[in-house]
C-alpha cells in the first residue's frame, strides 16, 4: 500500500488542531495508508505541541517564524523515511480533512504530480474566504496564466505531492510564498498539476495570521507577487 504522511504548520492552533487530526484519522484511505502525521510548531505559545502529541502526531519544532519555514522543518524530518506521498493542511479547521482522498487519488492513478484542493472550486462557507483573498488568488492565478498558460484558480493550502515530485522543486520560501512558489515551479519542472474541489469553512477556534490583520494580508500579496516573479526569472 502507498504511503501517506501528513505535514500541518501550526502556530498557536490548540484549539483548532484536535478535530483537524481527528478528522484526517477518521478520513477514508482506500487504496493507501495514512502512516505519519507531523506537525510543524512554528514556535507557538500556547499548548499546540502537546495537544498534537497527545493525538498521536509527530511534533517537529520550528522557532523561525514563517509558514515555509515550518513546512521546510517537517519535510527535514520525513527526509528520513520519505512516503510517496505528501498532504498539507493548515491547522486552524478550514479545510475538511475528510476529503483525504480525494488529492491524494490521482496521485495514486497516475493523473498527476501535484493536486491542489480548490477552495473556488467548491463550497465555501459564508465568509470563510475573504475579499482580499480571493482578489489576491484572482491576480495570483492570471498571473500563472499569463506566465505559463496554467489555469489554476486557487492557491489553498490543502494540497498533495508525489514526493519525488516534490524534491525536484527545491522549496525554498520560508513565508507566505510557500504555496504559490509550489505552484509555479511545478510549472517551470512541466509536472502534471490538477485541482479537485474542496469544502472550505470558516477558521473554527482563534485569529488567522494572514487574513486577520491589515498588515498580514498586505505582506502575503507582497510575497505573492515576488514569488510569481522570482521563479519566473529562474530564482
Amino acid at each position: 500500500m502507498p504511503i501517506v504522511d501528513v505535514v500541518i504548520p501550526a502556530l498557536n492552533e490548540a484549539q483548532a488542531l484536535p478535530a483537524v487530526l481527528r478528522g484526517l484519522r477518521g478520513a477514508p484511505t482506500p487504496g493507501f495508508t495514512l502512516r505519519d502525521i507531523v506537525v510543524a510548531d512554528n514556535g507557538s505559545t500556547d499548548t499546540t505541541a502537546a495537544v498534537a502529541r497527545g493525538a498521536g502526531a509527530q511534533v517537529v519544532r520550528e522557532p523561525r517564524r514563517g509558514y515555509g519555514a515550518a513546512c521546510l522543518a517537517a519535510l527535514d524530518h520525513l527526509r528520513s523515511r520519505p512516503p510517496e506521498v505528501v498532504v498539507f493542511i493548515d491547522a486552524d479547521g478550514s479545510d475538511d480533512p475528510s476529503q483525504l482522498a480525494d488529492l491524494v487519488t490521482p496521485l495514486l492513478e497516475a493523473r498527476a504530480d501535484l493536486v491542489i484542493g480548490s477552495r473556488a472550486l467548491g463550497e465555501r462557507e459564508a465568509g470563510a474566504l475573504t475579499p482580499v483573498q480571493a482578489f489576491g488568488n484572482s491576480v495570483a492565478t492570471n498571473l500563472m496564466r499569463v506566465f505559463y498558460g496554467a489555469r489554476f484558480t486557487d492557491l489553498g493550502p490543502f494540497r498533495a505531492i508525489r514526493w519525488p515530485a516534490l524534491e525536484r522543486l527545491g522549496m525554498r520560501d520560508r513565508d507566505f510564498g510557500w504555496t504559490v512558489e509550489m505552484q509555479t515551479r511545478a510549472l517551470r519542472a512541466h509536472l502534471s498539476c490538477v485541482e479537485v474541489p474542496v469544502r472550505y469553512r470558516r477558521r473554527r477556534a482563534g485569529r488567522s495570521k494572514v487574513a486577520g490583520t491589515l498588515g498580514g494580508m498586505i505582506g502575503a500579496g507582497w510575497k505573492i507577487l515576488f514569488t510569481i516573479a522570482r521563479v519566473r526569472l529562474g530564482g
